[in-house]
C-alpha cells in the first residue's frame, strides 16, 4: 500500500528532512511539527512500516532521569531520497488547510 501524503505527513517528513541524519523523539516532532501526538504518532509507525524512518528505545534509567525512555526517530538513506522525491511531488497545502491543523491540533 502506497503512503498518503497528507498535509500532516508531509509535516512530519519536513521536519525529519531538515536534518535528516538527526534522531528526534515523537514529542519533539510533534511540537515541531504542531500536530497531535496522537497524529504524529501513527504517521512515525507508518514512515517506520514503509522503511523511510527508523527508531529505537533511548538507553536511560527513568528513575535517574526522572521522566520515560524516549523513542528516536531518524530517516533512513532510502527514506530521505523517498522524502524529498515525495514532497517534491505533493500537492501543497493550502493555507485553508495550515489553519485548520494550526486551530484544530489536526486533521485526521
Amino acid at each position: 500500500m502506497a503512503l498518503r501524503l497528507t498535509v500532516q505527513v508531509q509535516l512530519v517528513l519536513q521536519a525529519l528532512l531538515r536534518d535528516p541524519v538527526r534522531e528526534m523523539y515523537g514529542l519533539e516532532l510533534s511540537e515541531e511539527t504542531g500536530l497531535q501526538p496522537g497524529t504524529a504518532y501513527p504517521i512515525l509507525l507508518r514512515l517506520e512500516h514503509e522503511g523511510w524512518v527508523t527508531s529505537r528505545w533511548e538507553d536511560v534509567d527513568p528513575r535517574a532521569e526522572k521522566r520515560p525512555a524516549r523513542r528516536y526517530y531518524r530517516l533512513t538513506a532510502g527514506g530521505a531520497v523517498q522524502a524529498s522525491a515525495a514532497l517534491a511531488g505533493a500537492r501543497r497545502p493550502t493555507g485553508a488547510a495550515l489553519r485548520r491543523l494550526a486551530g484544530g491540533g489536526g486533521i485526521p
